[in-house]
């Protein structure tokens, strides 16, 4: 049984956030990938995906969303989106474990979908590891299903992922 919904407030990330969207990424991290992928690949992929750096970078494009959801003062995820060949990609969804299964990934997608939907674009789409059983069961609950398989080298580490689609 699914704990009682929560109401979010969605909002983008603003440069001063920075630190503290990578350090959630860490602690989200940290309680998802575990068991998925090694220790020293999460310490990889936040360092590629999660550097301050980055993150910045990525707020300067205008091909780029970046949004985080507070439930009240207390950030509890984030998304970003982008505009990649040819598609509208959720390229991170991330979740803080204490509010999952309490409609914020729900609330963040449709907050995705809704942009996407503005911009002309039929569908959304995201990559998603493999092994992550429970992200890909809460995609599929929210309209997604499986299009393809990707294996990507990332030079020390394959990510071996999903590529699913939710029709707008």
């Amino acid at each position: 049984m699914s704990a009682t919904p929560i109401e979010i407030t969605i909002r983008p990330i603003t440069p001063p956030e920075v630190p503290a969207i990578a350090a959630l990424a860490r602690e989200i991290w940290q309680a998802s990938y575990p068991g998925i992928i090694t220790q020293e690949q999460i310490d990889f992929m936040l360092e590629q995906r999660y550097g301050h750096e980055r993150l910045y970078d990525d707020l300067e494009d205008a091909d780029k969303w970046l949004d985080q959801a507070l439930l009240g003062e207390r950030r509890v995820g984030f998304a970003f989106s982008e505009l990649r060949k040819g598609e509208f990609k959720l390229d991170k969804l991330y979740i803080h474990p204490d509010v999952q299964r309490r409609g914020v990934g729900g609330q963040m997608i449709e907050h995705v979908a809704a942009r996407a939907r503005k911009l002309g674009y039929p569908a959304l789409v995201l990559q998603v590891n493999k092994r992550n059983t429970k992200a890909i069961a809460s995609y599929q609950k929210y309209g997604f299903v499986v299009r393809e398989t990707t294996v990507e080298d990332l030079g020390r580490y394959v990510m071996d992922d999903f590529v699913m689609e939710k029709k707008l």
